[in-house]
C-alpha cells in the first residue's frame, strides 16, 4: 500500500473538511447536530484505537477522560472567562495530565487489571461530581459559547456552526493522527502491543511508551468531550455516564480497534443506531418496551456479526504500489 505524505493528508483534510461545510448549508438543523455528533464520537473512537489498536492497553473509562475534558472547558471559561477555543485548549491539556497519570498505573497493569482500573474510574466519577459544588452537583454547569460569528451570517443557525468546530476539530485529529502513527512512536507502539518482551529487548522503554500512549489518547479524548459539552450546552454527571464509556468501545469495535480511518464508521453506526431502533420500534407498534430495548439489541446484533466476519472492521478502499 502506499502511504500518503503528510501534505497529501493535509490537502485531502482540507478538501474534505470543504465539501462537509458546504454541504452544511443544505441539511436541516437535526442532520446539522447529528453530523457533529458522528465528528465527536468519531474522536472519542480514534482515541480508543490509538490507545487499545496501537499500543495494547484496554479501556472502558474514556467517556470519564471525556468527563475530565468537558468539566475543565466549561470551568476555564467560567472562572477564568476563556474564550471557548482556548478552553477546547484547556480541556485537552487537562485530559493529558489525567492520561498521564492514569497511564502510570496502567504502565504497570495490563488486561482485565487494567480495564478494571478504567471501568472503576468510569463508575466513579459521576458520583465524585456530585460532592463538589464547583462541578455543578447533579444539574451540571452551563457551557454557553455563544453564536456563530458574525461574518459567517445572521441566519446561520447554532448547530451548523456547532458542526462546522466539531468537523473542523475532527479533521485536524485524524490529520495529526494519521502522521503521529506513521513515524517512529506508531512503530513503537505496534511493537508494544504486539509483544513487549521483545519490544524491550530490542531497546524499547515499554512503560515510557505506554504512558505516551495513555497521555494522547486521554488528550483526545478530553477534546471529545469538551465538544460534546459544547454540543449539549452543559457538562453533567448524566451526560458522561458508564453508559458513554461502553457505547465507545462498541463503536470502537465495530470499527476494527486498529482501523483509525473506521473510527468515522463506527460514530455513524452508532448515532443512527437510536434512529434506526425508533423506525422499528414505530413499525411494531411503537411500545415502550420495545422502544427501550430495541437499540440494545440492534447494537448486540451488531457486534456479533462484526466479531464474526469483520473482527478487523470495516475494509476501506486503498491505493496499491
Amino acid at each position: 500500500m502506499k502511504h500518503k505524505s503528510p501534505l497529501q493528508r493535509f490537502a485531502l483534510s482540507i478538501v474534505v473538511g470543504a465539501v462537509l461545510l458546504l454541504a452544511s448549508g443544505h441539511i436541516d438543523e437535526l442532520r446539522a447536530y447529528q453530523g457533529a455528533q458522528i465528528a465527536i464520537f468519531a474522536i472519542a473512537i480514534a482515541s480508543i484505537v490509538l490507545l487499545t489498536g496501537y499500543s495494547g492497553q484496554i479501556s472502558l473509562g474514556h467517556g470519564a477522560l471525556m468527563a475530565i475534558g468537558g468539566y475543565a472547558s466549561v470551568i476555564a471559561q467560567i472562572h477564568w472567562h476563556l474564550p471557548y477555543p482556548l478552553a477546547f485548549i484547556v480541556g485537552t491539556a487537562i485530559g493529558a495530565l489525567a492520561g498521564f497519570l492514569l497511564g502510570i498505573a496502567a504502565a504497570r497493569l495490563r488486561g482485565p487489571y487494567l480495564a478494571g482500573t478504567t471501568l472503576a474510574l468510569a463508575v466513579g466519577l459521576p458520583s465524585l461530581a456530585n460532592q463538589f459544588h464547583i462541578l455543578g452537583g447533579e444539574q451540571g454547569l452551563t457551557f454557553d459559547v455563544g453564536t456563530a460569528p458574525p461574518w459567517i451570517g445572521k441566519e446561520f443557525s447554532q448547530y451548523r456552526w456547532f458542526f462546522w468546530v466539531c468537523v473542523t476539530a475532527a479533521l485536524a485529529i485524524f490529520w495529526l493522527l494519521r502522521n503521529l502513527l506513521s513515524t517512529r512512536y506508531g512503530r513503537r507502539w505496534r511493537a508494544v502491543r504486539s509483544n513487549p518482551t521483545a519490544a524491550a529487548l530490542s531497546g524499547i522503554d515499554v512503560g515510557r511508551a505506554k504512558v505516551l500512549a495513555f497521555t494522547l489518547s486521554s488528550a483526545v479524548a478530553g477534546l471529545a468531550g469538551s465538544l460534546f459539552a459544547m454540543l449539549l450546552g452543559l457538562v453533567a454527571p448524566l451526560a458522561f455516564t458508564l453508559t458513554l464509556s461502553f457505547t465507545l468501545v462498541t463503536g470502537a469495535v465495530l470499527a476494527g480497534v486498529s482501523n483509525l480511518g473506521g473510527s468515522i464508521v463506527g460514530a455513524v453506526v452508532l448515532v443512527a443506531i437510536p434512529e434506526l431502533s425508533g423506525s422499528i420500534a414505530a413499525h411494531l407498534g411503537g411500545s415502550e418496551k420495545v422502544t427501550s430495548n430495541l437499540p440494545g439489541v440492534i447494537t448486540g446484533v451488531l457486534l456479533i456479526l462484526t466479531v464474526l466476519f469483520a473482527p478487523n472492521g470495516p475494509k476501506l478502499p486503498h491505493r496499491k504500489r
